[in-house]
């Protein structure tokens, strides 16, 4: 490949996998050099609107077509890519296009019957930096908005700026240019803008794509947003670099999965641990057969669903994997390992980072460390030492062959008489326990302990004292839950991360 920048990476797929199908959305089926195409018509659509190298492009979409073609687009235009979280309310919208300085802004007119503009303007904010606002009609018409333009109306811009100037802006990127700023999930407290590097969007998304053994063969499912570095680095780029067909859906359902598995002859399908769930308490599930690699993690995995991924679901390859933003994608597990390592750890180094464990802590180091957070370099210095570490937060273990083993958040840590306890811990423990489709573990006060677990289940045919009686079985007294409540479904972010803080708040 040429220079490790985005811009390079879609004209070598354009030239190298030419006709092979690159995008499937609804109607619309682009090939390598049709999408490369369509990329550069975005990109003199944002030259014509005064796009300048390392202005700021918001996109507040669900996985469309018209978030590739935008994303890649403003890439293509030296511009700085800011996904937007399509759950974020109107007011965390406009705190990340203020920090964010974010000039053009492309967002859904219409996403699950909420119109995102008009309650962006209804909070009255002030956005003196945005001066091209873009509405993506995509459930119904909509009427023109005074001050916006339509999707066609941007791209018949187009035509005013020559090719050349496009192509000028994008030979200009260079590999340490910023490619991105992606703001994190926020499940601890206000969101950080993380700032990468294109050379490192380039480098994990062919770390995981090597892990995956990922070719042209491949049909590859996004129902990953694209707004987090799963959908986007680990899903619209890995497509980019091996010639994988990309199939977004804009919101999980099972029915629509499978019916998409089964048309599309889907092969690659990553996801939360309650997408194989969900998949799996289907009762009439079609024909998956074409189903090959599965890529999972941000939550426990237990043993039992690798092996009835692979046996009912016919996935040939079932790996975990562990990431943040600040580091996209660190370890992975790889073809050949056992259902055990699969769900026990998340696999070994992959894309250039070392792997250490300071006081229960995870650190990492490598090449692909974020570089730094936007605007604020009190965090950056908090959370990348002096030798290069970047520390997590996380806790972990290793094994004597580089697997790492999440063992917990060091602030989900509570401690019960005295003793530490990890919540994934027992969360691990519970998720083998039959009739447990989901389960997380958080500490709450206690006059005569300090804090002691409560265990928050969704499943079926269970009871408070069958929970309790089954962790008692299997871990010391200290970490068995005292209170155990069952719900429906666990509040988790669009990562698949559980927001514990909104579980902790209900019991303050």
């Amino acid at each position: 490949m040429g220079q490790a920048t985005i811009p390079a990476v879609v004209r070598d797929a354009a030239a190298k996998f030419g006709a092979s199908e690159a995008l499937v959305d609804g109607g619309l089926r682009l090939d390598f050099r049709e999408l490369l195409e369509h990329v550069r018509t975005v990109a003199r659509a944002f030259l014509a609107r005064g796009i300048r190298p390392g202005d700021r492009v918001a996109v507040n979409l669900p996985n469309t077509h018209h978030w590739v073609l935008t994303a890649l687009g403003a890439l293509y235009a030296g511009a700085t890519l800011i996904p937007v979280n399509t759950r974020f309310t109107a007011a965390e919208t406009v705190d990340l296009l203020v920090r964010g300085r974010a000039r053009a802004l492309v967002v859904a007119a219409d996403f699950l019957g909420a119109d995102r503009y008009a309650a962006i303007r209804g909070t009255g904010a002030d956005l003196p930096d945005l001066d091209t606002v873009v509405r993506v009609p995509l459930e119904k018409p909509h009427a023109g908005v005074d001050g916006t333009l339509g999707w066609a109306e941007f791209l018949a811009l187009a035509p005013s700026v020559p090719a050349a100037d496009a192509e000028a802006r994008a030979d200009a990127v260079r590999p340490d240019d910023v490619s991105d700023i992606l703001f994190t999930s926020g499940t601890t407290g206000r969101s950080k803008g993380v700032l990468s590097a294109h050379r490192q969007v380039v480098d994990v998304a062919a770390a995981w794509a090597e892990c995956g053994r990922v070719t042209e063969a491949d049909r590859y499912l996004v129902i990953n947003p694209f707004f987090h570095s799963f959908g986007y680095k680990a899903g619209i780029v890995v497509g980019l670099l091996t010639g994988a067909a990309l199939v977004p859906q804009a919101v999980f359902d099972v029915r629509t999965t499978l019916d998409v598995i089964a048309r599309e002859r889907i092969s690659v399908l990553p996801g939360a641990p309650t997408i194989f769930q969900s998949l799996l308490h289907e009762p009439d599930r079609g024909d998956t057969s074409s189903l090959r690699l599965a890529v999972t993690g941000a939550a426990t995995v237990p043993a039992s669903l690798v092996r009835k991924m692979r046996a009912e679901l016919g996935f040939e390859t079932v790996l975990t994997a562990y990431g943040l933003t600040e580091a996209v994608v660190v370890t992975m597990c790889r073809p050949g390992d056992d259902a055990e390592i699969v769900a026990s750890t998340s696999g070994r180094a992959t894309a250039g980072f070392s792997v250490a464990i300071r006081d229960g802590e995870i650190l990492l180091r490598g090449p692909n460390v974020m570089l730094g957070y936007l605007d604020d370099p009190e965090s950056t210095a908090k959370a990348i030492d002096s030798d290069g570490w970047l520390h997590t937060g996380d806790v972990g273990v290793l094994d004597d062959a580089g697997n790492l083993t999440i063992t917990g958040r060091l602030k989900d840590m509570y401690i019960c008489g005295g003793f530490n306890v990890y919540p994934a811990e027992v969360e691990h423990a519970l998720t083998e326990l039959p009739g447990v489709r989901d389960a997380a573990v958080v500490g709450v006060p206690d006059e005569r302990m300090g804090e002691v677990g409560k265990a928050f289940v969704v499943g079926t045919g269970l009871t408070a004292e069958d929970v309790i009686a089954f962790c008692r079985e299997r871990l010391a007294n200290y970490k068995v839950p005292r209170f155990v409540e069952f719900l429906g479904e666990l509040p988790r972010n669009a990562s698949g991360k559980v927001l514990k803080r909104l579980l902790t708040e209900e019991n303050a």
